[in-house]
């Protein structure tokens, strides 16, 4: 069996689409030392593939980020083949607010150095020193008294969508962007009770040991983030506290947690909660664009774009050149994006 994927992309999304089996869109994670992540990754990588689950995992030293599609009909036997692995002994297993099955079209496992990508030096704190972890009830409770300081550890492009009422979200592109603005902007209230979120929670581990490092003296993190949040605020029959929609790193993009659309496409302005991705393959940019304006703009960022991806295969070769050049790092586009989209919509 070759452990990597060999079909092609459009292939195996015709194939997710024509399939008749329902599947069931999970996630976990779990900090834990793993002497040989490589050797771990092929074992799970062939169990997994037998059992036909697609997905993007991360496996590292510290441990294991996964989001899964599962086949309903082998879910119990996926959860039995975790109790062979110590790491995943009663690990927590979140389930999608919103599920049609087509969350992931292939199964991808890859080793990174790290789970995610905070550029931190672990070394220098303590990151076992994580905040108290509160239930949904508790975060919910607390967030309703409107007395404390709700953060969004997400980046821009998830909170921009859907966040907790009186949330801070600070306008950063990356994790380690954002743990530099928080700490910076709430630099003078140390002494405030802070009520962390991410989307599953693992981003908030991290995010808490370093604002206690930096000496905030009560930090609170939200256990199992917004999934767990929405699923049990459901069970309990309590109005949300987070509006709009639960931003995805899969193929969906999006799943609404109350209806409510709070954002806008970044080319009109009107209300639209929808995310893509620049069909230009020079750029790629994820934006939100409404239903006229992908078509207007051929689901283009703009007319630049829309232009490029028309263009020739030999000025693409020479746009390409030109683009790797000037921008370099594709974060430097993004942010100028950004800025454009902030104070002028792009046409």
């Amino acid at each position: 069996m070759p452990l990597y994927n060999t079909i092609d992309r459009k292939i195996l999304v015709e194939n997710l689409m024509a399939e008749k089996l329902i599947r069931k869109t999970i996630s976990f994670y779990r900090y834990f030392i793993l002497a040989e992540p490589q050797e771990f990754r092929n074992q799970i990588y062939r169990e997994w593939s037998e059992m036909n689950c697609f997905g993007r995992i991360y496996v590292a030293r510290e441990g294991i980020n996964a989001q899964m599609s599962i086949p309903e009909e082998k879910m119990e036997d996926f959860l039995e083949s975790l109790n062979h692995h110590p790491i995943f002994h009663q690990i927590p297993i979140k389930y999608a607010i919103e599920d049609n099955g087509k969350s992931f079209y292939k199964l991808s496992v890859k080793v990174k150095a790290k789970l995610v990508a905070d550029g931190l030096d672990d070394q220098a704190f303590d990151v076992t020193n994580v905040g108290r972890h509160l239930n949904a009830r508790e975060f919910h409770d607390l967030v309703g008294a409107g007395e404390h300081i709700v953060v969004d550890m997400r980046n821009h492009y998830e909170s921009e969508i859907g966040r907790f009422k009186g949330a801070i979200c600070p306008e950063a592109d990356t994790f380690r962007e954002e743990l530099t603005m928080v700490t910076d902007i709430l630099k003078d209230k140390k002494d405030s009770k802070l009520l962390l979120y991410c989307t599953g929670g693992i981003r908030c581990e991290k995010a808490s040991a370093y604002l206690k490092h930096h000496g905030f003296n009560d930090v609170n993190q939200l256990h199992g983030g917004i999934l767990e949040y929405v699923r049990n605020i459901r069970q309990l029959n309590l109005e949300s506290h987070f509006t709009g929609k639960n931003f995805v790193f899969d193929e969906r993009m999006g799943e609404s947690v109350d209806g409510k659309v709070i954002a806008r496409c970044h080319q009109c302005g009107k209300p639209c909660d929808v995310h893509s991705n620049c069909a230009n393959e020079l750029c790629h940019l994820l934006l939100i664009q409404c239903e006229e304006c992908a078509e207007h703009f051929e689901k283009c960022c703009s007319v630049g774009c829309r232009d490029q991806k028309n263009s020739s295969e030999e000025e693409k070769l020479l746009i390409r050149k030109q683009y790797s050049h000037k921008f370099g790092n594709r974060s430097i586009y993004r942010k100028s994006f950004r800025l454009a989209k902030n104070s002028n919509y792009l046409t």
